[in-house]
């Protein structure tokens, strides 16, 4: 078995299409399952691959719902699972590190429950590079331009390394938070010479991840309808290395 995997359960950006969901990825080594943004309807994707009970811990990188919407439904599994004691009460807490607004946003899908009944929040980032330890993992966060506080996320373990970009736009940051990554996850949300201080395009990944020296590039927040190859030809351009556009239940090893 691979020292990491991940696998994809989500990679649409804004609003899932159909038969897809929106961003969400399951990261795996040495036992231990980081689940690394939670978007809609990633859970029961999440799901096929291990129960609720086994999530291990939880970064989102920022509050929008495409990759937070989820973490109620994650909320709810956790307390009001079958095979839990008491609802799920009383068993230990989930560590979830998050940017400022992710807790407010989803406790507002979830006016009688507490969220913090099940998880144990850790902000993030504090001003970056914040590092903590996770289990198995050294996570690492960079703050990254979006419209709303986020967090580009760094992890390493096996002597892996994995960079994800979130949903943030073109920074200077990028290029430490990806710095020899064996795989960066990077969103692909704008195409051809459309830019903005926000998103990521195709093109830029591809340049990003140039300039980090990163092995691998997985594209990933696609918006709904887009022309996915078309994605992965623009990172190319830019990009010599190994490009592969993300899909629902992939699974790399790095």
């Amino acid at each position: 078995m691979d020292a990491l995997t991940v696998t994809v359960l989500g990679t649409c950006g804004a609003w899932p299409e159909a038969g897809r969901a929106a961003s969400g990825f399951l990261v795996e080594t040495a036992g231990f399952r980081l689940v690394l943004d939670l978007g809609y309807a990633t859970l029961p994707r999440l799901l096929a691959h291990c129960p609720a009970r086994d999530v291990d811990a939880v970064v989102i990188t920022h509050e929008h719902p495409d990759h937070c919407a989820d973490l109620s439904a994650l909320c709810r599994a956790l307390l009001f699972g079958e095979d839990r004691d008491g609802g799920g009460r009383g068993r230990r807490r989930v560590p979830l590190y998050c940017p400022p607004g992710v807790l407010d946003r989803v406790q507002a899908m979830e006016p009688t429950e507490r969220l913090d009944d099940v998880f144990a929040p850790c902000p993030l980032p504090a001003g970056g590079p914040a590092a903590h330890r996770v289990g198995p993992f050294r996570l690492e966060t960079w703050p990254l331009p979006h419209h709303v506080p986020h967090a580009g996320v760094r992890l390493a373990a096996a002597g892996r390394v994995l960079a994800y970009t979130g949903d943030a736009g073109p920074a200077p940051a990028l290029g430490d938070l990806a710095a020899g990554a064996d795989l960066l996850i990077a969103g692909a949300t704008l195409l051809g010479k459309d830019e903005e201080p926000y998103l990521l395009s195709a093109a830029q990944a591809g340049h990003w991840a140039t300039r980090a020296g990163a092995r691998r590039l997985l594209l990933t927040h696609f918006w709904p309808g887009a022309a996915r190859s078309r994605a992965a030809a623009e990172a190319s351009a830019t990009y010599g290395g190994e490009t592969i556009t993300a899909n629902e239940s992939m699974t790399l090893g790095l």
